[in-house]
């Protein structure tokens, strides 16, 4: 088999044009969504029993149904009604981008909202009483006690949702918005070469996918001090203590 790298050059150029697009819809949908997944997941913590069955029944809907049948069901069914057609959002809703992220980010949103829940539940509560104890506001407990222990617990599960949002925006292209799969499709339809323009489209995302995965990494890591210091100081006195054995079986040996 010959591989024609003119093509896979010429492809692989075509086809990073597309990966603006591509993190348009990545970082557009995970702000909103998360944004979204705010709300969510306040009115799912809520005592009051409305607020509380809403966001359970948003999460259901969401992480139940198929991604592609929202996306579907934004793009082709919100225009039939003809309250949407007239109200100031359509010209937004028109436009395949924007029904893309928004689909996209409701989607995330059910999610997230577990995550985040899932991380506020990690937090001790006798930290919360302390903080209490010691005058500080809810606000500044908020702030500075729940926020950042419900995000170190949930960044490893949110990394995996920010990858599969990655992945999830290459089926943006089923409704006319060309990112990297999009355009990936269009070189096919043009040349039938469906191995090397899907194994430049596949690379791509693989890198996106790694550079998210370190960044979140790095990110952790910076709000886990405590965890690399107790490491450190672990392997610091693990030294000292094996040097004492060495040297004191020599004595021995000596002193025998």
């Amino acid at each position: 088999m010959n591989i024609d790298f003119e093509f896979l050059g010429d492809t692989l150029s075509k086809l990073l044009a597309a990966v603006p697009t591509t993190l348009g819809l990545f970082v557009a949908s995970l702000i909103l969504g998360g944004l979204l997944s705010l709300v969510i997941v306040a009115m799912r913590v809520s005592p009051i029993w409305a607020l509380n069955r809403f966001a359970r029944g948003y999460i259901l809907v969401f992480r139940g149904s198929p991604l592609l049948i929202q996306m579907f069901l934004v793009y082709y069914g919100l225009g039939q009604f003809h309250a949407v057609r007239a109200s100031f959002v359509w010209p937004v809703l028109r436009e395949p981008y924007a029904c893309a992220i928004l689909s996209l980010a409701l989607c995330t949103a059910g999610y997230t909202a577990e995550i985040i829940r899932g991380g506020l539940q990690s937090v001790p509560h006798g930290q919360i009483e302390a903080a209490l104890a010691c005058g500080m506001s809810r606000w500044t407990v908020l702030r500075r006690i729940i926020a950042p222990i419900t995000l170190r617990y949930a960044l490893p599960a949110y990394s995996t949702e920010a990858v599969l949002l990655v992945k999830s925006t290459a089926l943006a292209s089923l409704v006319t918005v060309w990112d990297v799969t999009g355009v990936a499709q269009q070189i096919i339809q043009r040349t039938y070469r469906t191995m090397e323009v899907f194994i430049c489209a596949a690379a791509i995302y693989l890198v996106l996918n790694f550079i998210i995965v370190r960044a979140l990494g790095m990110l952790e890591k910076k709000l886990s001090p405590h965890l690399r210091d107790r490491n450190g100081t672990a392997s610091k006195k693990s030294a000292p203590a094996s040097l004492k054995a060495a040297t004191a079986s020599g004595s021995s040996d000596i002193d025998s």
